[in-house]
Order: C-alpha cells, then structure tokens, then sequence
C-alpha cells in the first residue's frame, strides 16, 4: 500500500491510526479541520509535512484542492464526526448528525469525479446502531437495529456511504464499539473516576459494554484491507463483551482500589448535567460481536478485558 487518506485523521481513532500505519504505508494524507493545517488559498501552502505525513485542510462539507489526492489513492478511512459525548439539545443533534453525513457526501462526491478513484473506501459507523441488549448477541447478519436518536444518525450515515455506486471501490462501513487505548477515548476518563473512587457499577450494571484494544482496532483495520472480499457492514469489536459491573471490578482490581461507589440512574443524570454528557453513552446495552472478523479468520491479540486492562496500565 503505497498511498492511505485519513478524514477527521485528528481525533483519536484517526491518531491510533496513523500511528499503526505511518511505518507502513509510503504516504498518509490526513484531511484536517484542526490547527495543524494552514487554509490559505494556494495547493502549496495548504500542505504541511511531519515525515511521511501530510495534512490537508478541508471543511468537511465542500469540495477543495484536497479532493485531488484521492487520485490515485490505495486507501481512503473516513473517521470524521462531532464527538457524541456532549449533551444532545437539538444544537449538537444537528452537528452530530450534519458532520457524519456532510462529510460522507462529500467523500462521494470526490470518489466520482476521480478518473482513477481509490480502491478501498472505509467509513465510519458505530455499533450503537444496534438495539439495547443484555441477551442477544448482535451480529451483522442478526443484529437487530435499535431506536432512538443515536441510532437514527448510525442509519443516516450508513445509508449516505452506501448511495454511492462505485465500481471501482470496494466500501465498507465499520460499525465500531468503545476503543480502548492509553492516550484517549473512553478508557482514560473511567480510569480517573477509579482512582478517585468512584469504580463502581453504573445504573444497574448488567448493561453489556462491548469494547476493542485500540491495536486490535487498528489491526482489524488493516485486516479488512487485506481481505478483498470484505464489504458493507462489519463490527469491530472485540469477541468478548463483559458488563458494566464487570469492567469496574476488573479495572479497580487492576489499579489497586479497594472499594467504588456506585452510582444510580439519578446521579448519572446529575452527573451528566454537570460534565455535559449523556447517560445513553453508559447505560445502553451494547452487545455486539466480531462474527465477520472472525469469519474471515482475524485474530485478535486482545480479545479479553483482563489482559487488555493489564496492558492498557502499564506506564
């Protein structure tokens, strides 16, 4: 592989990625919002360079002198999207929403105007599409769509990436549950509340909490490139997921505190008030499992919590 794009290549997942990949691959462009770009006006000065590494900016949402590297492309991952932790007054639902699908159309707006288009196009989704569950597992074959907000914006997305007939680029959507790793994402916040005491279990605790080491998500990534008959949807998760009750025992065990306090429904709302969040990102039941990855014969250097947990606390 000699040319990777990253879209919203900033944020965390984009980040794991990069790392994963810069020692891989001959050239990784990121499209960028971020301050690590320049928005002048010339191809030029829109380029800023860190080794093998390239940042372009882009809006998210109109055309520009960066759609012209994806001419040629081996690659091209979309991980663009406004966080959902955030409160959801109608504001940020539109954000949530407009950043995931504008981005998308934009993406595929490019793809066809290329004479020669990227050959693999990955693009974000989220395992949330499927429906609160503490008994079925979910799958990509008999997973069943759930409700509400955060699924309507999971099928939105999906729907806007798959509107795109191209034949010349294999699509595939991945349906990604809580990545796991040192630097970011949702592992470091449960972490702090541990440490200060606050480890135990959220809400009820048997909500099922479905989650991947962020090598793993990386590596599934690079997996599915290798895979040519990979396409549409698949979950990238890891084959085991455990509850809520579960990771904060586990974790406290790890970290050396004794006790947690629990907290209920009403002081997770309270909570979330505070820190300006949502209790659906704790207390939805996620219980998904990789049978595609596993299928096609992926394996999983971290497929359970304890050794995950063990590895994600060494210093």
């Amino acid at each position: 592989m000699k040319t990777l794009i990253i879209a919203g290549g900033s944020g965390f997942l984009g980040q794991v990625l990069t790392d994963y990949f810069k020692n891989k691959v001959e050239q990784i462009y990121i499209l960028s919002r971020s301050n690590h770009v320049s928005h002048k006006t010339s191809t030029e000065a829109q380029v800023k360079e860190k080794g093998n590494i390239q940042f372009l900016p882009w809006d998210a949402k109109t055309l520009g002198p960066w759609s012209a590297y994806l001419e040629d492309a081996d690659v091209l991952i979309n991980m663009t999207g406004k966080s959902v932790d955030c409160r959801y007054h109608q504001k940020n639902r539109d954000l949530i929403l407009s950043s995931r699908v504008d981005a998308t159309r934009i993406l595929g707006q490019a793809i066809m105007q290329c004479e020669r288009p990227p050959k693999v196009w990955l693009n974000s989704s989220t395992a949330t599409i499927y429906r609160h569950s503490t008994d079925l597992e979910m799958d990509e074959t008999d997973g069943e769509i759930g409700e509400g907000f955060s699924v309507s914006v999971a099928q939105a997305w999906e729907k806007e990436f798959f509107s795109y007939a191209l034949p010349k680029t294999r699509q595939v959507a991945l349906r990604t549950s809580i990545v796991l790793g040192k630097e970011g994402g949702a592992f470091v916040p449960i972490k702090r509340l541990t440490q200060l005491g606050f480890g135990g279990k959220q809400g009820p605790g048997n909500q099922k909490v479905s989650w991947i080491h962020e090598e793993d998500f990386a590596r599934s990534i690079e997996f599915i490139l290798q895979k040519k008959e990979i396409q549409g949807v698949i979950n990238i998760v890891s084959p085991t997921p455990t509850t809520n009750a579960q990771l904060m025992q586990t974790l406290r065990k790890k970290i050396g505190i004794p006790f947690g306090i629990p907290m209920g429904k009403s002081m997770l709302e309270l909570g979330a008030k505070i820190i300006q969040t949502e209790t659906e990102l704790i207390l939805k039941s996620r219980n998904v499992i990789p049978k595609k990855l596993i299928e096609y014969g992926f394996t999983f250097n971290y497929p359970k919590l304890d050794e995950t947990l063990t590895h994600l606390l060494k210093s």
